[in-house]
């Protein structure tokens, strides 16, 4: 018996198509998750990730429906497109769960975050501070003698920009909200 001389993928008709092309690349991936609002939820959600050793870059979370006792949870994390399915897959299991979207592959979305940053200085620093604010549109919420708060919104990598131009200047203290994030469009995610 004679080996058959099919190519890898020669026919249209191939099984060999029908695998999936996913490559080793790390990618970073938004996704929305939209839960039942109790006790333990958000446990349940950062268990799958910790017990499988996935990182959580950002994670807010909040009620997005009173009525209806809804939460949506939002989380950027990272991994190889084989990684990313399995998340959203394992998400999609969790009982109180009602939907799982990637805003990154779905088609264009919008991400912002909320920074309050503190940079205490004196003289030329603080006018060169203050100035910097000015272009990012970073607002002062609080001024002392000694320091600054500035609050910035933004796209994750516009708060680092401002972050890493203040830390010369005195940074002494961030806190960040995490990433929220929506569809653009008429696509809705309830």
């Amino acid at each position: 018996m004679s080996a058959l001389n099919i190519k890898k993928g020669a026919s249209s008709h191939s099984a060999y198509d029908l695998r999936p092309t996913f490559g080793d690349t790390i990618e970073r991936h938004t996704l929305a998750v939209i839960v039942e609002n109790e006790p333990g939820v958000l446990a349940r959600v950062i268990g799958l990730f910790a017990g499988r050793g996935y990182n959580i870059e950002s994670l807010t979370v909040a009620e997005i429906d009173h009525t209806g006792h809804r939460s949506r949870i939002t989380i950027v994390t990272a991994g190889t497109p084989q990684v990313i399915v399995q998340i959203k897959a394992q998400l999609g299991r969790i009982v109180p769960v009602h939907e799982v979207h990637d805003l990154t592959v779905e088609g264009p979305s919008v991400e912002r975050e909320l920074a309050l940053l503190k940079v205490a200085g004196q003289g030329d620093a603080r006018v060169e501070a203050l100035r910097l604010a000015d272009i990012f549109r970073a607002s002062v919420v609080d001024s002392t003698l000694q320091s600054f708060v500035f609050e910035i919104t933004g796209t994750p990598e516009k708060i680092d920009a401002f972050a890493d131009l203040m830390r010369p200047l005195g940074l002494q203290e961030v806190a960040r909200t995490g990433v929220a994030a929506l569809a653009r469009g008429t696509q809705s995610h309830v």
